[in-house]
């Protein structure tokens, strides 16, 4: 038996020190939807969430200890593009928007095409095209019917 009914994510919230600037980074740069900021910023993903909460709000309401946040925080975030011309488009548009690019876009070694940028706060993003995936209208991923 699953405890969850569904396979499915609804928010992914990042703890962070600066909402603000956070907001304006993902609103301005990167060129999210937001669709509210009282209390917690959250963007418009195409039927997912992506929340922004003051860290140590975020560590009280789970009830677990605060940490800081420095170097690799063991995940990534992942934009896929429909092309290789697309991510480079892309990374083009980080460069000149003065973004930390941490990993160039390259040939990878699963053979997409991919590269790494880190947010203000050092949230990694990842943006890769996969030859081997299929999308719909709307840019999700459409993936075979999973295993039970």
């Amino acid at each position: 038996m699953s405890v969850l009914p569904e396979s499915r994510l609804s928010i992914i919230t990042l703890g962070v020190r600066d909402r603000a600037a956070m907001t304006a980074f993902y609103r301005d740069v990167i060129g999210f939807k937001l669709f509210n900021e009282k209390g917690m910023t959250m963007f418009d993903m195409g039927g997912l969430v992506l929340g922004l909460w003051e860290a140590d709000k975020l560590a009280e309401d789970a009830g677990m200890a605060a940490k800081p946040a420095t170097g690799f925080r063991n995940m990534a975030l992942a934009y896929n593009a429909r092309s290789e011309a697309e991510v480079d488009a892309i990374f083009e548009r980080l460069a000149t928007a003065g973004v930390d690019i941490t990993t160039k876009q390259h040939k990878s070694f699963w053979g997409g095409y991919s590269g790494y940028f880190a947010d203000p706060e050092g949230n990694s993003w990842e943006v890769a095209f996969n030859p081997f995936w299929k999308f719909d209208e709307a840019g999700r991923v459409v993936l075979p019917e999973a295993k039970a």
